[in-house]
């Protein structure tokens, strides 16, 4: 009952953030910048301050489908962020850049996650079926349902450490997006807040998912617990 309460609480918090995220993102792609620049031409005004000439800026389809990509050094920014000249497309421009300074200069969160990624893919592919399996298998046998259980949970719990690690890096890469824009007067006074505010939503975007990944593997962890007495 306590699990239903917070999946509840946190369903209900992911709307809120969700919600709020698009209608910030709405109202500040609505508010032309001040200093005229593009977020293709934010981007790479930021990775050539930062002195990276080797990663490349590109456009992507979708809406909020903007990344960085270690792998082949771009970043990706939707259309709208793209050629938009607002405070929403360089908040989102100068984030994803944020990435591949930190990928430039070794962050250590980053290099973690980057170093995680092969086997969170193997455990998320994997891990539920796993977890069904062992909570099926349970009601017939413990010590056969409960290593299958297990193996599920260290899996799940894979994944749900990479969304944990996940919170610095987006927090830090927004952090530095913002100093950035502020000290270039890409953005000056309100337009600076405004893209710190939007900012902030994205990253709560990516807290709320942890959290809701925590959940889920304390509750598995609980009917391990809880059959095994």
């Amino acid at each position: 009952m306590l699990y239903w309460i917070i999946f509840i609480v946190l369903m209900i918090f992911s709307l809120i953030v969700s919600r709020t995220l698009n209608k910030r993102i709405e109202t500040y792609s609505k508010i032309g910048l001040s200093s005229g620049l593009s977020g293709r031409e934010v981007a790479e005004k930021m990775l050539h301050d930062h002195g990276i000439y080797d990663v490349r800026v590109i456009s992507t389809p979708g809406r909020l489908t903007d990344h960085y990509n270690p792998a082949d050094k771009t970043v990706n920014l939707s259309e709208n962020v793209y050629r938009g000249h607002d405070i929403a497309a360089a908040a989102v421009a100068a984030h994803e850049c944020g990435h591949a300074v930190q990928h430039a200069t070794a962050y250590q969160w980053l290099t973690m996650r980057s170093k995680m990624v092969p086997m969170v893919q193997f455990g998320s592919k994997w891990s539920q079926w796993i977890l069904l399996a062992g909570i099926v298998l349970l009601g017939f046998s413990t010590v056969i349902g409960t290593p299958v259980l297990v193996i599920g949970i260290v899996l799940f719990a894979l994944t749900t450490l990479f969304s944990l690690i996940t919170l610095p890096v987006e927090y830090n890469a927004s952090e530095r997006a913002v100093a950035w824009l502020d000290e270039t007067g890409i953005t000056t006074g309100k337009e600076t807040e405004y893209a710190k505010d939007a900012l902030k939503w994205a990253a709560r975007t990516y807290l709320i998912a942890a959290l809701s990944s925590l959940a889920t593997l304390l509750y598995y962890i609980a009917i391990l617990v809880g059959r095994r007495d």
